[in-house]
């Protein structure tokens, strides 16, 4: 066997190769594109922000709506997915419409992407990212206090990475600078991916797998975290955030497991343009925004 009960690649890119699995699913590259244009017209933002030493490592921010009272809006970071190949934080502005008619601030994260760079240089950029965040909170109305981070697909997996990262050692920030998480339809175990058609653009080394695979370095202790994927998914994406959840669960830490239904790969994160969905208003809840 390759991986767990798949003895071949094709049986692993079945479940991997969305393209193959999900109807009409370029047109959902071109919806991220649409919808993110014009929450772009509709609220004000700052695009392409530096938060890094490279091109690359720049965000987009939506700073928060005036709304009383206001000593700092609660701020949610947004890691985009893509199999850490594919998209930029331009596609997913659209993430910030049903946070921000809650008074959120939103920072659209941009990364490097495979195979210019490494799957471990993209965590080291999501992490600057949050790092920049913190301290350049009070630029955009942002509470430091109050940040929350979410992602989907490869940014699910870097949510995940930001949960076990050592703030208060590695960057002299607050222990528990990261008050809850949402990890949406996440790849929390790397070992398939070697084994797949993305390995030519993932160029994953063992090494990468075993250090940035978040279901081996659970945390003693985080905040709360939300693992959900949509219902109708494959297989293999249910049980990375079935198996991922229950490892957290069993490590005695704070979480919620959320199933979309009738909700696939693609659709998943479109509840971010109502703060009424599901998902959002899930992801609401947990930052104390009823």
């Amino acid at each position: 066997m390759l991986y767990k009960d798949f003895a071949t690649q094709e049986e692993l890119d079945a479940q991997y190769a969305l393209e193959r699995v999900v109807p009409d699913a370029a047109s959902y590259a071109e919806f991220y594109a649409r919808e993110s244009e014009r929450v772009r017209g509709e609220l004000v933002h700052r695009s392409r922000v530096p938060y890094g030493p490279t091109l690359a490592e720049h965000a987009d921010v939506f700073p928060a709506p005036a709304m009383e009272p206001a000593p700092g809006a609660p701020i949610l970071i947004y890691l985009h997915g893509g199999y850490w190949r594919r998209f930029s934080s331009e596609e997913f502005g659209f993430v910030a419409r049903g946070p921000a008619s809650r008074g959120v601030a939103t920072v659209v994260v941009n990364y490097a992407l495979c195979p210019a760079v490494t799957v471990g240089e993209i965590v080291r950029q999501a992490r600057a990212a949050l790092s920049w965040t913190y301290r350049n909170a009070a630029s955009f109305g942002g509470n430091p206090g109050r940040i929350h981070v979410s992602g989907h697909s490869a940014g699910g997996h870097l949510a995940a990475m930001l949960l076990l990262t050592d703030w208060e050692g590695e960057y002299g920030l607050p222990r528990d600078v990261i008050k809850g998480a949402c990890a949406i339809s996440g790849l929390f175990d790397l070992a398939p991916f070697p084994y797949t058609f993305l390995q030519p653009k993932l160029q994953l080394t063992w090494g990468e797998v075993l250090t940035n695979s978040p279901i081996l370095h659970l945390p003693d202790d985080a905040p709360p975290l939300l693992v959900g994927y949509g219902e109708n998914e494959t297989d293999e994406f249910k049980r990375q955030s079935e198996e991922f959840f229950a490892a957290w669960k069993a490590k005695g830490l704070q979480g919620d497991l959320l199933s979309l239904p009738g909700k696939h790969h693609y659709d998943v994160v479109d509840g971010f343009l109502d703060a009424e969905s599901p998902l959002c208003s899930e992801i609401l809840k947990q930052m104390g925004i009823g």
